[in-house]
């Protein structure tokens, strides 16, 4: 019998990192969930645009239901959505907090557990989350404790993940970058932003999808927070 086709659901998908996730996955003949506010509709019949706010636990709900109607399985969840906000500790506003923590946080809860729900009953899957290289080593200049608090629960919770479901078949892993040329970063700053890395550059977009592709093709690997950052987190 042939095996069935794989499923994957990318949250932030509508542009930068999760766009060109959703292109690799499908490169590699994976049916995609996408999910992001903006999304629009695919061409593409293996592609289920599904858009909606990621902290709003209805969103959620929404996208592993249709996901499960449309493509029958949730093979692997790629938690890309997240924002970063750099303020000095004491500028963060309500606002702020609100909106980090509820997309960084909420946004990984709600979908994960239904996820996982999905996977439990398939006995296999694979939770990837991109955190940041920040949450290992901070950086002067560049303010970051909302990351750090949201980014770092999320490192904490991959390996919490990976052990409670070791032994059912399901994986979790992390990514966490360096500072990568996306649409987030204005050209003109490349330079300055480059300047923090060891290797003396930014990372392209490409470096993270391979790094989520890889974690995806390794089975015997979970728990693990992968650092794609120019040597940011080894130190400087």
């Amino acid at each position: 019998m042939r095996a069935a086709q794989k499923v994957v659901v990318i949250t932030g998908a509508s542009q930068g990192i999760g766009a060109e996730l959703v292109k690799a996955f499908r490169e590699r003949n994976y049916r995609v969930v996408a999910t992001a506010r903006s999304i629009k509709p695919s061409d593409d019949q293996d592609i289920l645009a599904v858009p909606g706010d990621i902290a709003d636990p209805s969103t959620a709900q929404r996208v592993i239901a249709e996901a499960v109607a449309k493509f029958g399985r949730v093979d692997t969840l790629v938690n890309n959505a997240g924002i970063f906000v750099a303020k000095p500790f004491t500028s963060y506003t309500e606002e702020d907090y609100a909106a980090v923590t509820g997309i960084n946080l909420s946004g990984f809860f709600h979908i994960t557990q239904l996820a996982i729900a999905q996977m439990e009953k398939q006995r296999s899957g694979h939770v990837v989350s991109i955190t940041t290289s920040l949450v290992d080593h901070a950086i002067s200049g560049v303010p970051s404790v909302l990351a750090s608090l949201t980014k770092g629960g999320l490192n904490a919770a991959t390996r919490s993940l990976a052990i409670e479901y070791a032994r059912t078949g399901i994986r979790a892993n992390a990514v966490a970058p360096g500072i990568i040329k996306s649409p987030m970063h204005a050209p003109e700053t490349h330079e300055a932003l480059g300047a923090l890395h060891p290797v003396g550059h930014m990372g392209e977009m490409r470096d993270i999808v391979d790094a989520v592709l890889y974690l995806d093709a390794a089975p015997f690997v979970t728990g693990e927070i992968l650092h794609v950052d120019g040597g940011q987190s080894a130190g400087h």
